[in-house]
Parts: structure tokens; C-alpha cells; sequence
């Protein structure tokens, strides 16, 4: 069965989009410091909801292309990722618990050194999310 993967790819292109704001140096000098935050808090909201997408994309994708049998029922997270590792759908599932911590965090984002530990974390997600993104687009049968 054919995944529709059009609500994930429209979260992860807008982190992209919000991470390339924060990137143009030229466009972030002439802003004021709270809207610089807000927009930082756009990226860290934005790879809140890329990252939940990106999870359950891979849940769904295991029980519609995976045997129950090889799929071996992760419980967890933790587990859903490492199969997802071993499927090729993912690089590191390592990389993959740190993103769940940070996800876990952002609860907390009023903490200033929180917000930029989880913003910095995002930066790094964005090509692992995309990446994942074109592994299910490519088999998505």
C-alpha cells in the first residue's frame, strides 16, 4: 500500500525553510532580538513536528512493507529506530535517540540553554529527516 507521505514532506521542508531564515546572515542582522527568537523558536517548533512525523511515517511504513515476523514489533521507539537502521530507512538509529531526547525537551524551550541545545539539534536532524524522507519516497511501492 502506497504511504501518503505529502504531510511529511511538508514538515520537513518547512524546517528547512525556517533553518535557511536563520542562516541568512544579511536577512537576521536587520531583526530585532525577539524576532530573531521567535524565529529560532519556529525552527525548534518545526523539528517538533518533523520529528513526530518522522516516526510515525516509519511505524506506518514497517506495517505496510514489512512481514509482521521481520519487523520484529518494536515496542519503542528506541526499537522501531533500530529496525529502521537495519532496513536502511535510517543511517544510525544512535542519531535517532538523541533527536527523541531533544524532541522530549522541547517542553522546556523557556530555558535559554535549552532551547539552544534543541535548536542545534535540529540543524543536525534536518538532513537525517530529509534523508529519510527520500528512502520512503523511493520505496513507496
Amino acid at each position: 500500500m502506497k504511504l501518503d507521505l505529502s504531510s511529511l514532506r511538508k514538515a520537513v521542508e518547512s524546517l528547512e525553510r525556517t533553518i535557511c531564515l536563520t542562516n541568512d546572515n544579511h536577512f537576521m542582522a536587520g531583526l530585532s532580538d525577539d524576532a530573531k527568537d521567535a524565529i529560532r523558536s519556529g525552527v525548534i517548533q518545526n523539528f517538533e513536528v518533523a520529528y513526530e512525523f518522522c516516526w510515525k511515517y516509519v511505524q506506518r511504513w514497517l506495517k505496510e512493507n514489512v512481514p509482521v515476523e521481520q519487523a520484529e514489533n518494536p515496542r519503542s521507539r528506541k526499537e522501531l529506530f533500530r529496525v529502521a537502521a537495519r532496513l536502511g530507512l535510517i543511517n544510525d538509529p544512535e542519531s535517532w535517540f538523541s533527536y527523541g531526547d531533544a524532541r522530549n525537551l522541547t517542553t522546556h524551550t523557556y530555558n535559554e540553554s535549552t532551547a539552544e541545545s534543541v535548536y542545534n539539534t535540529a540543524l543536525v536532524f534536518v538532513k537525517d529527516a530529509r534523508r529519510l524522507l527520500q528512502k520512503l519516497e523511493e520505496s513507496n511501492e
